[in-house]
């Protein structure tokens, strides 16, 4: 412990390309969450169902399985800079198809624009972590790791406010209870607000397609060295190393299923607002919610990033993952403010888990973990499968024969959308679970 606080985080030498390979943490960090606030705003504007709905994130988090391999083997036989360049030039086509999607007014133009958006980010990530990792000392790269995702949340913040003033506070179709109001108006006025609201939602990802746009220009210009983690292995080589590490495949099905429950609880934090304001008259802002979650997931992650001088890193990670978990049994067993009290402090749990997660799997891998990064993006497919699956536990009542199957409640207080917690809940106990055999396997090495 003594010998890694002499160790530099970052080498001065190393300063100015990690302050730029750092600031594009915070550019998926934006998309992310204007993204997630969007399932609402497409379900109202489009009248979906909630299933439906969430098909956005569907479009949004599938790149990633689709791209992450291609992307690792393109930085493999190119370089670092290639891969983020190529991912940012993704990134800006994605979001500025936007604006022919919002044109012909097709749900499906947008989940192709959000798709391409995610095979940027696909390759941006595979790039930024690894590139991250070998920054300095392979002692300090978790850390490493777990300081620059810490600016990740600062661009999930601001997409997080753009979606509640630029969009979600602007779309006509808030003003309106159901999707029967709007119907009730005709179809010619039915049609201009749909219209209006979709060049709304269009906007901020235009925009941001622009600036990311001149990103590619400024990393362009920035030298970044073609960093090396040990010898070059043949792809063979490479996989055969890979998949004899137990932490790394763990770690790959970890990090599906913690990308997978943050989604889900991001984006039902939506749903969840909308049930108690309805059921309950609550009149509580689903965005601000959202925001004091995001708040106390950016101050959770710089304080955790600070502990793990003195605590282990994977010992970390198991508690973390059992109090998220505890979390998410008391949003199924409360209800008003309590349950989104406790959806909250998941945040809290959640912090530091993505980067954690990710610097265990790739410990020791060398130059491999070009390859092997690839995997661990490829996890983030979690978002899209596993939020579809929450929506149709949240839709279930209403969908089987037109009947509520479930009624109201399940059983006590326990509705349809706090039961849908469940599936967070499991995905939260498995990360627990890679946490302590991490923990495990540090210990017998060390031995």
């Amino acid at each position: 412990m003594t010998k890694n606080t002499k160790i530099p985080v970052v080498p001065t030498n190393l300063l100015v390309p990690f302050i730029a390979a750092t600031s594009i943490f915070a550019l998926w960090g934006f998309a992310n969450d204007l993204t997630n606030p969007m399932v609402s705003a497409f379900k109202k504007v489009m009248i979906l169902s909630n299933e439906e709905a969430y098909n956005v994130q569907f479009a949004f988090y599938f790149g990633y399985g689709v791209m992450a391999i291609p992307a690792a083997l393109f930085i493999r036989k190119f370089s670092y800079k290639s891969g983020l360049l190529l991912g940012l030039a993704l990134y800006a086509l994605g979001a500025i198809l936007f604006y022919p999607a919002a044109e012909n007014g097709s749900y499906t133009y947008f989940l192709i624009s959000l798709f391409v958006i995610t095979c940027g980010l696909g390759f941006l990530e595979t790039t930024s972590n690894p590139l991250i990792l070998s920054m300095g000392d392979k002692e300090t790269a978790t850390q490493r790791l777990n300081l620059a995702q810490s600016f990740n949340p600062i661009g999930s913040l601001t997409g997080m406010l753009i979606a509640k003033f630029v969009v979600l506070d602007r779309i006509l179709s808030a003003d309106y209870a159901d999707s029967s109001e709007i119907v009730a108006l005709g179809a010619e006025k039915a049609a201009e607000i749909k219209a209006f609201d979709l060049n709304i939602i269009s906007g901020p990802y235009i925009a941001v397609g622009v600036f990311v746009a001149l990103v590619f220009l400024v990393i362009w210009k920035t030298k970044i060295p073609a960093m090396v983690m040990g010898d070059h292995l043949s792809i063979k080589e490479s996989l055969d190393r890979i998949f004899k590490s137990k932490t790394f495949v763990l770690g790959v099905v970890a990090q599906m299923f913690y990308v997978g429950a943050q989604i889900m609880c991001w984006t039902a934090i939506f749903q969840l607002v909308e049930y108690l304001n309805e059921s309950q008259n609550l009149g509580v802002d689903a965005t601000w919610w959202n925001i004091t979650a995001m708040v106390s997931f950016v101050v959770t992650r710089f304080i955790g990033t600070a502990l793990m001088k003195k605590i282990n890193p994977a010992k970390m990670l198991a508690y973390f993952g059992l109090a998220a978990a505890l979390m998410c049994a008391g949003i199924i067993m409360t209800s008003g403010i309590l349950s989104l009290v406790f959806l909250v402090f998941v945040s809290v749990f959640m912090s530091i888990m993505f980067p954690t997660i990710y610097g265990l799997a790739l410990k020791d891998m060398g130059e491999e973990a070009k390859l092997a990064s690839s995997g661990l993006i490829m996890a983030i497919v979690g978002g899209a499968f596993l939020p579809k699956l929450q929506a149709s536990i949240m839709d279930f009542g209403d969908t089987v024969n037109g009947q509520e199957v479930f009624g109201d409640k399940i059983a006590g207080n326990i509705t349809e959308i706090h039961f849908s917690f469940l599936l967070p809940m499991i995905c939260l106990l498995f990360v627990a679970f890679y946490g302590m055999y991490a923990y495990k396997v540090t210990k017998t090495k060390i031995a």
